[in-house]
């Protein structure tokens, strides 16, 4: 069974980094295009980041662009969100997911098939 797990999640201060990450197993996900969403309390899931199968092609939302970077190794089945100069807004649950319809990129949930279970980041002020 395919499945995203996602990881790095926590508690940091704002100005503060954190890199996630997101693996997947059960699967291959080769050729599949990846992204970033969140999630934070009482607001709809928006999309964050994503990138492209050969790691070529890269979107992000304004809100982040500067400030978040993601990144993939095909070889380890991973993909990974840098995230630095946090700021409280920042907090939300982090979800990985993978698109199998095309290897570019997707800035919609309903271009993506496969979900993680989310990993949760909290800014403090």
């Amino acid at each position: 069974q395919a499945q995203l797990v996602e990881s790095g999640g926590g508690l940091v201060q704002a100005g503060g980094s954190l890199r996630l990450s997101c693996a997947a197993s059960g699967r291959t996900f080769n050729g599949y295009g990846m992204g970033w969403f969140r999630q934070a309390p009482g607001k709809e899931r928006e999309f964050v980041a994503t990138i492209s199968w050969s790691g070529g092609s890269t979107r992000y939302v304004d809100s982040v662009k500067g400030r978040f970077t993601i990144t993939r190794d095909n070889a380890k089945n991973t993909v990974y969100l840098q995230m630095n100069s946090l700021k409280p807004e920042d907090t939300a649950v982090y979800y990985c997911a993978a698109r199998s319809r095309g290897t570019g990129t997707g800035t919609m949930e309903h271009e993506y098939d496969y979900w993680g279970q989310g990993t949760q980041v909290t800014v403090s002020s």
